[in-house]
């Protein structure tokens, strides 16, 4: 017996979860539907709730192909999503935790995850080609001629494979400033728009070569306005130097974003010292520069690149700021400490910067888990501090001769 349903209308579908089952016992469609809907109830929370998904269209009629024999029933679940690749990759996990369909034992298999855009650009790229040749055979020799000038000037230069590993632009080695971006479709927007130094994560897992080129480049994190480029971020500021953190408008991705917004998005991009330390009314120690590869306006203009301090070897602190520093790491505090060296006060790492902008001459040094930027180091001369002692040097372009800055990540 066979039971199949129409086929879904992916009009406005990003992917497809499609998964096959296995059900020892005669069921029907309907019984599979509502197993999916029961046994999912509850399990992700109220934002990923199937019914509620499906009642505000994030993802579509549940499809399930059916077929009976020999006392048992195997088919097909088709569910369209329009849900970005986390919550997806979500969905598609839960549905294999669906164990009985009525009173029989069930299993169900994730056979792939279809990206419907992908399969619509191949047949606009096949299309427009098949456009373009029969076009080109009817033009005349001039326009033909024309034609190719058009097209050469207005190519776009290909991703690549950075290390031959990870999509990136074309520029990203050579250029001062990196744009770190969630997918290879977001590098591929980007590039189209005249940003070739971008270079993409490919998930929460950030490769340790993205790691290493933030600590060489000032790196812009350009992620989605969505729960995904949360998750991405929280991940970069652990194990990467970020400088700036660029959003796309809530709910967009970057892979969809115009040129306007994308110009937009990087003029309001936040220095990390505005996360990390809590102070929304930081001021920046350095002038704006547009990031490499920005087209037209951009791509001609003079860039301005600030020159990092040198890191040299660990100055020497007194003792007794040095046996303080292990009890502080990984803690996401600081600590003030007064001129005998005693702790004063402890406060957490996000309100250091604000803390640092009142005048309070007591305070003769600073241990803190963090990184220790440019507005950090002026707020420390402007208090007559003597030891500024962070996990990581960023950024600083101007380094005082009465202010000993350490970073005991390095050792």
């Amino acid at each position: 017996m066979t039971n199949n349903a129409d086929v879904a209308d992916v009009s406005t579908t990003k992917y497809l979860i499609r998964s096959s089952f296995e059900i020892r016992g005669v069921v029907e469609r309907s019984d599979v539907i509502g197993a999916v809907f029961g046994q999912t109830e509850g399990l992700l929370g109220e934002e990923l709730d199937l019914r509620e998904m499906q009642r505000t269209g994030r993802i579509g009629r549940i499809i399930v192909k059916t077929h009976t024999t020999q006392g048992k029933t195997t088919g097909h679940i088709i569910i369209p999503s329009s849900l970005d690749r986390i919550e997806t990759a979500i969905i598609a996990a839960a549905l294999e935790t669906v164990d009985r369909v009525g009173p029989c034992g069930a299993k169900i298999n994730l056979d792939k995850i279809e990206d419907v855009r992908e399969s619509k650009r191949k047949k606009i790229v096949q299309r427009a080609t098949d456009i373009l040749r029969k076009w080109e055979g009817e033009v005349s020799p001039e326009s033909t001629q024309l034609l190719e000038e058009v097209l050469k000037n207005a190519r776009v230069e290909s991703i690549v494979r950075y290390k031959d590993k990870i999509p990136a632009g074309p520029t990203v080695d050579e250029s001062a400033t990196i744009l770190i971006v969630e997918g290879r479709a977001d590098v591929l927007n980007l590039l189209r728009h005249g940003f070739k130094n971008a270079i993409a994560v490919q998930g929460t897992n950030v490769p340790g070569i993205i790691a290493d080129l933030t600590r060489k480049k000032e790196a812009t994190a350009f992620l989605d306005g969505d729960r995904g480029g949360d998750l991405i971020l929280r991940e970069l500021l652990q194990v990467a130097d970020i400088d700036y953190v660029a959003r796309a408008p809530p709910g967009r991705e970057v892979e969809e974003l115009t040129l306007k917004e994308i110009l937009k998005a990087l003029r309001n991009r936040v220095p990390i010292e505005q996360i990390l330390g809590g102070s929304q009314k930081a001021v920046r120690s350095k002038p704006e520069r547009p990031p490499l590869g920005i087209a037209a306006e951009a791509s001609e203009a003079v860039q301005v690149k600030a020159i990092p301090v040198k890191k040299t070897r660990k100055p020497q602190i007194p003792t007794k700021l040095e046996t303080k520093i292990a009890d502080i790491q990984g803690t996401q505090k600081g600590v003030f400490f007064d001129k005998a060296f005693k702790p004063i006060r402890e406060i957490p790492v996000r309100e250091l910067a604000e803390e640092l902008s009142k005048e309070n001459e007591t305070i003769s040094a600073v241990i803190f888990d963090g990184i220790v930027t440019q507005r950090l180091v002026d707020l420390a001369l402007e208090n007559k501090i003597s030891y500024l002692i962070g996990a990581r040097l960023g950024e600083v372009t101007r380094l005082p001769i009465s202010l000993k800055v350490v970073e005991f990540a390095k050792g």
